[in-house]
């Protein structure tokens, strides 16, 4: 299909022969007989990303200019000068113009007509244009007759900044402007990358039209009633929202309107590590599929992956459309939420399977955005290590997170929403004593949260962070898990211990939390763990 905004028309010379909105069959294809990836005998294109397998954070920049000076919120993110953005923008179309072959996607970033962006990408790579056609959401032909790119992504991997001229910090550059609403990435074959720039655009405009941009999954059950998921990268914000008993409407990144929660997204971008067919049937029924992109899984000679195999990396991923799923929501959207569930990886073994928030709390827990890091995960980390990561996407925020907080506060009050605190960590001790808290648990839980019968439980308060935690459930009892899980305390070896853990963890969140404080109002202050 031809564009009908031509690259010319940008501004983009280039002597390349310009493949447009390719479907992802013939997108495979030119990604096999360039050498690119390698088709599984199970069916998915199979790729390496080389050096890069997870995103680069330190070398993202937004151009520092009139238009960002006062909007960004600089102590998160790095800034690049105009004149290095200039100079970094002529080599890349520099580069661009010698290239003898081009892919173009144009996409848009957002569900919702009202809020959506028209994204242009334009790639060097034919699985790099599979994968974000296959990650942002796709235009119908007739909505691709008069597409006009609004933001424009530049990728290409073998491009090589200079730090001196450019302004960056090594050779790999992910360099964002919010003026000239251009994207530049080279350096990097990981795909993540793009999907992720897209994010931070909808994360600046977004909060300007009273929308609540989301780090989050989230899906609809059968009474009609959306649940958000928040939670950073391994905490189960994908495996708990791919649920056959509930519709889909994504797994990743999301706005809250008046009207909706929409997905910004076409399609989901899980982890394959260790992924289990029992636990996860749906999201492991995506790597037998053709139109799946998985990203660094290994492959043997006869074509046969490994999803248990890390050699090549931890963060294994399979890129695939939502349809992929079964229950997926049809128009990649819901109803304003009913619940949210804030999802917590502790690895200190101090928090319950699940807590009642607050409103005050739930901001609290927002701003925070807590999990724990395990040992073994990073060369030095020997103990359980905390993370925050505020709003649960710290990387991907460009404004300040009191914009997002209290955003989300205002939601909350005017929806009425039930908030949770959801641990997917650990019980009876911390990583390496306790063990991983069970998945028929989690769901049991968080089944009951969702359907309204947890509400009526008795709760007790929890003495390190003041939130109601369950005492009893007959949901959870029904499934052999002994109820005493919910009373962390008591499921460890020494009380003591435990104890002194808790104040461990309870004395970091207060410490995490000092630079926000003075943003946020008493109420929310008031909902801080309680240090002895």
């Amino acid at each position: 299909m031809t564009l009908a905004t031509s690259l010319a028309d940008q501004g983009f010379a280039t002597r390349a022969e310009v493949f447009a909105n390719l479907l992802s069959p013939q997108l495979v294809e030119h990604a096999v007989r360039r050498g690119e990836g390698k088709v599984a005998k199970s069916g998915p294109l199979v790729v390496t990303t080389g050096k890069h397998t997870g995103r680069s954070a330190k070398d993202k920049f937004i151009v520092r200019d009139a238009e960002t000076e006062g909007t960004v919120w600089w102590d998160n993110n790095a800034s690049m000068q105009p004149e290095h953005f200039a100079a970094l923008k002529e080599d890349f179309l520099a580069a661009l113009a010698e290239k003898e072959t081009l892919y173009v996607a144009d996409l848009f970033g957002g569900s919702q007509p009202e809020h959506r962006v028209n994204v242009r990408v334009i790639n060097e790579l034919a699985w790099h244009n599979m994968f974000i056609r296959t990650m942002l959401v796709r235009p119908t032909p007739d909505e691709l007759d008069d597409f006009t790119p609004e933001y424009t992504i530049i990728d290409l991997p073998s491009f090589r900044a200079d730090p001196a001229r450019h302004g960056c910090r090594t050779e790999t550059v992910i360099a964002v402007n919010l003026s000239e609403r251009l994207i530049l990435i080279g350096g990097t074959e990981y795909a993540g990358e793009m999907k992720k720039s897209v994010f931070g655009v909808l994360n600046y405009l977004l909060p300007a039209q009273g929308v609540m941009p989301m780090h989050c999954s989230a899906n609809i059950g059968p009474d009609h009633k959306t649940a958000v998921f928040f939670g950073l990268s391994g905490t189960g914000k994908t495996t708990l929202s791919a649920d056959a008993s509930r519709t889909l409407i994504g797994d990743d990144e999301h706005g809250w309107s008046d009207t909706a929660v929409f997905n910004f997204e076409g399609g989901c971008y899980a982890k394959m590590i260790r992924l289990s067919e029992e636990a996860e049937p749906e999201i492991y029924a995506t790597t037998r599929m053709a139109d799946t992109v998985l990203e660094n899984v290994v492959m043997d000679a006869d074509g046969n992956i490994d999803l248990d195999d890390n050699s090549l990396t931890e963060n294994t991923r399979g890129a695939y459309p939502l349809s992929s799923i079964p229950n997926t929501s049809e128009k990649n959207l819901g109803p304003p939420p009913s619940n949210i569930i804030m999802l917590t990886a502790d690895a200190f073994g101090v928090l319950p399977p699940i807590a009642r928030l607050t409103p005050d709390q739930a901001m609290y827990h927002f701003l925070s955005g807590y999990t724990a890091k395990v040992a073994g995960t990073e060369i030095g980390v020997t103990e359980p290590e905390a993370t925050f990561s505020t709003c649960f996407g710290a990387p991907f925020m460009p404004r300040h997170p009191s914009v997002y907080g209290n955003l989300l506060k205002e939601r909350i009050a005017k929806g009425h929403v039930q908030c949770w605190l959801l641990n997917t960590g650990w019980t009876g001790g911390k990583y390496g004593v306790g063990s991983r808290m069970p998945i028929k648990a989690t769901r049991a839980l968080l089944n009951a949260a969702l359907d309204g019968s947890l509400n009526d439980a008795e709760f007790r308060k929890d003495p390190n962070f003041g939130f109601e935690v369950p005492v009893s459930l007959p949901a959870l009892e029904s499934t052999g898990i002994d109820p005493a899980i919910l009373d962390p305390r008591s499921t460890w070896a020494d009380g003591e211990e435990y104890d002194r853990t808790a104040q461990r963890l309870v004395q970091l969140f207060v410490d995490n939390f000092r630079p926000f404080a003075e943003h946020v109002d008493e109420g929310v202050r008031q909902a801080a763990p309680q240090a002895a």
